[in-house]
């Protein structure tokens, strides 16, 4: 039934700064990447949530002015008896992939850090550049 919902929240937002352009979820036993924005005056703070996740599994790209979040874990378990006959076997497996744009971000001193589940991108704001003067000499 949610399937036919005729409006979706993973495309553009007018109303996000951070406009999300794609949002891809290959759930195995993963909840939902959730990710907050904060506003800190000279910078954007960002919190996204990946329980489970190594810091080796998750990569941060920047290309242009997308910056591009994507996680991916494998993981399998087995239980065999005497024989090496499997009794149990699971494999669990879940990837995100979120971009965001980073219009009036300076993407050049963007600083990440990943603890207890949560990546935390600092994000300082682009300072406007302030106008230049000169004198012109007349020919």
């Amino acid at each position: 039934m949610f399937g036919l919902t005729p409006f979706d929240n993973r495309g553009f937002d007018v109303f996000d700064p951070f406009r999300g352009f794609d949002e891809e979820f290959h759930r195995g036993n993963f909840a939902p990447c959730r990710t907050d924005i904060k506003d800190e005056g000279d910078k954007y703070v960002m919190e996204t949530e990946l329980p489970g996740f190594d810091k080796s599994d998750i990569g941060i790209d920047i290309s242009g002015d997308v910056l591009t979040i994507s996680a991916k874990h494998e993981a399998k378990t087995e239980d065999k008896d005497e024989k090496g006959k499997y009794i149990r076997r699971e494999r669990t497996f879940g990837s995100y992939k979120r971009s965001f744009d980073l219009t009036g971000v300076d993407a050049q001193k963007i600083d990440a850090e990943y603890l207890n589940g949560i990546l935390t991108l600092t994000m300082p704001k682009k300072q406007p550049e302030a106008p230049t003067s000169r004198r012109l000499e007349i020919r």
